[in-house]
């Protein structure tokens, strides 16, 4: 069942650089896609949050900052620190409140991540970080294995992580295809999740030991959803690609 859509939270209604972009983005995206959100109201009105979704099309940020939208929440991504640097779209970045961090596992990167939590903490702002840190690599489009940052920004700021799953935006971009046009409006289906319980591993929020248990408890839940989406049982266990011979990020070599 679709979720009735739901009141609009304070950080929508205020102005904002999301405005005009929504004017724009929003109607073409109907063009292409007939988006439907599930149990929307999950999604918390006000606050911070991580949002996490499964990653299987280049189209799904599109989907998933339109549905955010409609749930009454402006999409708010992390993005390589480097992009803040170019001119135009550094300045776009900045100005829609995009969270800059470095992707190296370096100190620096963790003082990045407890900076960008506290500052999403302290706006009430929610962010999407997709877990698995790039397009799957799973031949059926499963959820793959999952990186520790998003779990490590929850953690770092006691910042909720909600699940989310999508299914159907493949067949407007398949994983590293073309875009098709026509027919116009495909069906795609957008799930939220519950909040997942991560106070087992509050304490120990910095530690590798704590952040990839962690990790695959939220992996587990996306992957939960994706399957009620597929009307299919997901795998036993999530596609490891350096188990295959393959990069964990970049384009998928065939």
């Amino acid at each position: 069942m679709t979720s009735p859509r739901p009141r609009a939270s304070t950080e929508k209604t205020r102005p904002s650089m999301f405005w005009p972009l929504a004017a724009i983005i929003v109607p073409l995206t109907g063009l292409l896609a007939k988006i439907e959100v599930i149990d929307g109201h999950k999604l918390p009105r006000e606050g911070a949050y991580v949002l996490a979704p499964n990653h299987n099309s280049e189209f799904d940020p599109i989907i998933v900052a339109v549905a955010t939208w409609r749930m009454g929440r402006a999409p708010r991504f992390l993005a390589k620190e480097s992009l803040f640097r170019v001119p135009v779209l550094g300045w776009a970045l900045r100005t829609t409140g995009m969270v800059p961090v470095a992707r190296s596992a370096s100190a620096s990167s963790s003082r990045a991540t407890l900076e960008a939590s506290t500052e999403i903490v302290a706006n009430g702002r929610g962010v999407i970080v997709y877990p698995e840190g790039s397009l799957t690599r799973d031949p059926d489009l499963w959820p793959m294995r999952g990186k520790t940052g998003a779990v490590r920004l929850a953690l770092a700021g006691g910042i909720p992580v909600i699940p989310v799953a999508q299914w159907g935006t493949q067949q407007i971009l398949p994983r590293y295809g073309k875009l098709k046009l026509w027919p116009l409006r495909r069906r795609v289906r957008v799930v939220v999740g519950d909040p997942v319980d991560l106070t087992a591993y509050a304490a120990r929020d910095g530690q590798a030991a704590a952040l990839i248990p962690a990790t695959d408890v939220v992996m587990g839940e996306i992957s939960r959803l994706l399957a009620t989406l597929r009307d299919e049982p997901a795998p036993a266990e999530r596609w490891d690609p350096s188990a295959h011979g393959q990069k964990e990020t970049g384009r998928l070599e065939s």
